[in-house]
């Protein structure tokens, strides 16, 4: 299986836990002290590692990282598509070139991911393609245009993808796991046009719990895993309240997203990496759950409609009944 965002964060704990269960891992990513402190993570919960250092934005690139896994290890079963970067500020004060670099980063390389496992997934006629998504692939926020764009748009190449798949017979399936706030290092490096660094909002989740419902998603796929009761009010609202979302969170989603005790300044990892390892975790610890449940938006539609029809159900019966 394959990881792409491996060094760190989400994409490197569910190295880990893959590597846990006795899975051979490729890891995928540009920085290569982060690589190598997820190879010896993953070599030390028992698994083998395969480090190849790529920038997920190159399509060539990631097409040749595919056929060296399949060279290495004869096939890809799973693979995983989590690398991203993010800007943080008002969106009228990013330049183009950094609303393109989170476009290719976020969005296109999901898509390089893709289409790279694909070709050698269909083959086989087997295998599951992962995308780690977001709440914000449903919910936009203030502060956060490019990164958002670019989830949604994850989320858009996905459904379309899977439309063809089924067209086509193909057992090759498709999943999209939507994560709420998770401690990861990106809030220490991304690049931002505040005074600070941003910080996660709601509640905020450890990365290894996150990794533990990717495995998940890909032992059993379904359409989409939403983790977190933050994921499910977010989405459910969007459908919901749209335009009283548009409100509130003009109002009340600024303030919490803003790090106080940090300043703009420090690494940035939009364009090239850092030259450390910074592992799995961010510094939002201390606030942060080990364990996030995921929920299956098929069972919420399934205990909508039948509250919808009970309801009209009582309704019908009183009104009859008058």
């Amino acid at each position: 299986m394959a990881v792409t965002g491996a060094s760190a964060g989400v994409g490197r704990a569910t190295a880990v836990a893959f590597a846990l269960r006795g899975w051979a891992v490729a890891l995928l990513a540009r920085s290569e002290p982060g690589l190598e402190g997820a190879k010896q993570d993953v070599e030390t919960a028992g698994g083998e590692a395969l480090v190849i250092a790529v920038d997920v934005a190159d399509a060539a690139a990631v097409a040749y990282a595919a056929d060296q896994v399949v060279e290495h290890w004869g096939r890809i079963d799973v693979w995983v598509n989590n690398a991203m970067t993010t800007v943080f500020g008002p969106a009228d004060e990013i330049p183009p070139e950094e609303f393109l670099r989170v476009t290719q980063v976020t969005y296109l390389g999901a898509v390089h991911g893709s289409l790279a496992a694909l070709k050698h997934m269909r083959r086989a006629d087997q295998g599951v393609i992962v995308q780690v998504g977001s709440a914000l692939s449903y919910r936009a926020i203030p502060l956060q245009a490019p990164y958002c764009g670019a989830k949604f748009a994850v989320r858009g190449f996905t459904d379309s993808l899977r439309c063809e798949l089924r067209r086509r017979g193909s057992r090759v399936r498709l999943t999209m796991v939507q994560l709420p706030a998770v401690n990861t290092p990106q809030f220490d490096w991304s690049r931002t046009h505040m005074s600070h660094r941003h910080r996660p909002v709601g509640q905020v989740y450890q990365p290894e719990g996150v990794a533990e419902q990717i495995v998940r998603a890909a032992s059993s796929p379904k359409r989409e895993v939403w983790l977190g009761w933050t994921t499910i009010q977010a989405i459910l609202g969007g459908m919901i309240v749209p335009g009283w979302l548009d409100r509130y969170l003009a109002r009340s989603a600024y303030d919490p997203q803003i790090a106080e005790d940090t300043s703009s300044t420090g690494p940035d990892i939009l364009f090239g990496p850092i030259s450390e390892d910074r592992g799995p975790r961010g510094r939002f610890g201390k606030t942060a759950r080990s364990r996030v449940t995921g929920f299956d938006p098929r069972v919420l539609r399934i205990t909508v409609a039948t509250g919808s029809l009970l309801a009209a159900l009582v309704i019908g019966l009183v009104v009859g009944g008058l």
